[in-house]
């Protein structure tokens, strides 16, 4: 149980620096203050948690990205009842606004 904890707490701050490091980059919408910001944060740590929590969505790489509190989803998947669990998953965070759905399955030749 303790790997498992000290698992979550490395994908939470992985994460965490990804969205600080890769804001400043992208071509989104700006901020109105920094708890916006740390809210989409955390929102994403809690999805990411949620996901890798489901053991049936393990294998998968699934991506999650939050701005403004709409969530992104994306990564591959093997199957359509796959991609409705994964965002059956994320619809329990609280503080979400949108899930938009950019998940694939393999064998779709969408790669």
């Amino acid at each position: 149980m303790t790997q498992l904890t000290a698992n979550h707490r490395f994908i939470v701050l992985f994460l965490s620096l990804q969205v600080f490091f890769s804001s400043g980059c992208a071509s989104t919408p700006k901020y109105e203050g920094s708890r916006e910001q740390f809210g989409d944060i955390v929102i994403t740590a809690k999805v990411h948690e949620a996901i890798i929590d489901e053991l049936s969505l393990r294998p998968f790489d699934i991506n999650v990205r939050t701005i403004k509190g709409v969530v992104e989803l994306s990564g591959f998947v093997n199957s359509r009842e796959d991609m409705d669990k994964a965002i059956a998953i994320a619809r329990k965070v609280d503080g979400i606004k949108l899930i938009k759905n950019d998940m694939r399955t393999y064998g779709t030749g969408d790669y």
